[in-house]
């Protein structure tokens, strides 16, 4: 995990500061995983011990996946490269015009489809939930979930098997209880979400 946190602050993808989360905190550190990600070597190391322990549980027997799904815009680059080593398809859900997470362009679900949900980074599950929903209600039935960084706070759990390639302590807030907002540091929204 220590070489993925490396791999994260060498690329710039952890950021400082005060920012507007997509699941609507505040937190003193973002992280851009894209900064990451757009170096396909960097992407691989990162994911490559995820991408192991998956194949040790599917080895085992304790593990089914047929395809690999991440929820757009921060899941699809992480989806994409966890599929390609673990040499299954990989596509993506995105929200449609009412901000609905739905899964288009063609891509389909069959009943019974086993998927992994990758993310690059969870902190309150959100968008894998609604990644969930929306693929469940196509029949697929979710094995797990994937992601490049973990910063849930205490009582965010996940109900599935969880394969995060590291995991972080990082301070986030409501907007109402924000310490940063108290102290009137502006703040930044990098994400891709609208609010």
């Amino acid at each position: 995990m220590e070489n993925v946190l490396t791999l994260l602050r060498d690329s710039g993808a952890m950021l400082e500061g005060h920012f507007l989360l997509s699941s609507g905190r505040h937190s003193d550190r973002y992280f851009q995983c894209a900064k990451l990600l757009q170096y396909p070597d960097k992407a691989e190391a990162a994911l490559s011990g995820v991408a192991e322990r998956i194949k040790q549980d599917m080895q085992a027997g304790t593990l089914e996946i047929d395809a690999v799904v991440g929820p757009a815009m921060g899941g699809v680059v992480a989806a994409y490269e966890l599929g390609r080593q673990l040499g299954l398809p990989a596509f993506f859900t995105e929200r449609d015009d009412s901000g609905t997470m739905v899964l288009r362009r063609g891509f389909e679900i069959r009943s019974g489809q086993k998927i992994l949900i990758t993310e690059d980074v969870i902190t309150t599950s959100k968008s894998s939930g609604e990644c969930a929903a929306a693929l469940e209600s196509l029949g697929a039935v979710i094995t797990a979930i994937a992601c490049l960084v973990d910063r849930r706070q205490a009582g965010v759990e996940i109900t599935w098997p969880f394969y995060p390639a590291c995991t972080v302590d990082v301070a986030n807030w409501e907007a109402d209880t924000c310490d940063l907002c108290k102290q009137g540091i502006p703040v930044e929204k990098p994400g891709s979400r609208k609010s």
